[in-house]
């Protein structure tokens, strides 16, 4: 895909964002208590972002919104440590590199923020993503690490910054 801008998230994303990553969820037939899909900060992630230590990038194209990724500094994981967040793609942009544009420009960011470690949380049944996070140097781990409130999720891993 030729000429997609990854640029911060900005207000107006907030609506689409939501709808994107809701309907991933369904499209997947996973879990929506206790995951992103019934958080109420997917309503309003450009707030949710404004937090210090945390960032979110989305891949536009023409104007349509086609992703997002983000780091931030969930609660309780260890120093140096945050969560990649919310990096959800459009069914017609999967397979054309946005995710790569993103995952990168995500992980980039985080380092140059003072991040060692980045933690995830997902499901089994977005298998096609997890493949990647294993390409991409993450390790899985036996348990949950922070409070990120998503306690409906069963796959945890953790990708050191410093073995790229």
């Amino acid at each position: 895909m030729n000429k997609v801008i990854i640029r911060p998230i900005d207000p107006k994303d907030n609506k689409q964002l939501a709808t994107l990553i809701r309907a991933i969820f369904e499209e997947y037939k996973v879990e929506k208590v206790g995951t992103v899909y019934s958080d109420p900060a997917t309503d309003t992630l450009f707030e949710y972002f404004s937090e210090p230590g945390a960032e979110y990038w989305v891949a536009e194209y023409n104007g349509k919104l086609l992703g997002g990724c983000g780091f931030y500094p969930t609660e309780k994981l260890p120093e140096k440590c945050a969560e990649l967040v919310k990096f959800y793609l459009t069914p017609s942009s999967r397979g054309k590199g946005v995710g790569a544009l993103l995952f990168n420009k995500t992980i980039e960011r985080a380092a140059s923020s003072g991040y060692k470690q980045l933690y995830l949380e997902s499901f089994p049944q977005f298998e096609r993503a997890i493949s990647i996070y294993e390409q991409l140097g993450f390790k899985y781990i036996p348990h949950a690490l922070g409070n990120s409130g998503h306690c409906a999720c069963t796959v945890f891993m953790m990708k050191d910054l410093l073995e790229q």
